[in-house]
């Protein structure tokens, strides 16, 4: 059930760091609200998910799933590049989450 939560986490953690881009500097109302409930929310479930995995594989695995998803989503929908770096480092990231998640012992 942690993994599970955890998960959840992470991609709440992608859906507030992209409502950053559309809050204009937390001046726009309603993407400023669902913003900050989002990572309310996300930071909540990675509480929940601490309850039973180390700190730092969770907090690692909630930081990775968020920056791999805001990556992702920032070169399908918002056009950032995606160079073939970007996209290897984005790869080289999920090998470390597939790695902390193999060798938590959980």
């Amino acid at each position: 059930m942690a993994w599970i939560l955890l998960t959840i986490a992470g991609l709440l953690e992608v859906g507030w760091a992209i409502g950053l881009k559309f809050t204009e500097g937390f001046t726009r109302l309603w993407p400023s609200v669902f913003t900050v409930l989002g990572f309310a929310s996300s930071m909540y479930l990675l509480a929940l998910a601490t309850r039973t995995l180390p700190i730092g594989t969770a907090y690692g695995v909630w930081v990775g799933i968020g920056a791999v998803g805001a990556a992702v989503i920032g070169m399908l929908v918002l056009n950032e590049p995606a160079t073939a770096a970007r996209i290897f480092f984005i790869c080289l990231l999920l090998v470390a989450l597939v790695g902390l998640k193999m060798t938590s012992g959980h």
